[in-house]
């Protein structure tokens, strides 16, 4: 069974938050941090990943990612500090075995 992620990254001073979802993680991060995918995320230096939660399938990982969009940006931002405190890049957590 493939799991879904629903991913928060941010720039380095933590003004910039972007909501996405994706079904590789790993790759998808790494697609950030190398700014290939281009658009907003390559515009604005997006590529440190502070929060992800994982869904079942990809129409709960959109509800879930419509949820978070549609939401105030305080609400990312409790989810971020209860998830990651510190705020610290998680992509070498997740690339580890």
């Amino acid at each position: 069974m493939k799991n879904f992620y629903i991913y928060i990254v941010t720039n380095e001073t933590r003004t910039v938050l972007y909501t996405g979802i994706t079904s590789n993680l790993v790759k998808r991060v790494f697609e950030h941090k190398n700014k290939s995918l281009g658009g907003f995320t390559a515009k604005y230096n997006v590529s440190r990943l502070v929060y992800y939660e994982t869904a079942e399938n990809a129409p709960a990982a959109i509800e879930r990612e419509k949820q978070l969009k549609a939401g105030p940006r305080k609400r990312k931002l409790e989810l971020i500090n209860k998830f990651n405190p510190e705020w610290k890049d998680l992509y070498e957590e997740i690339i580890k075995p």
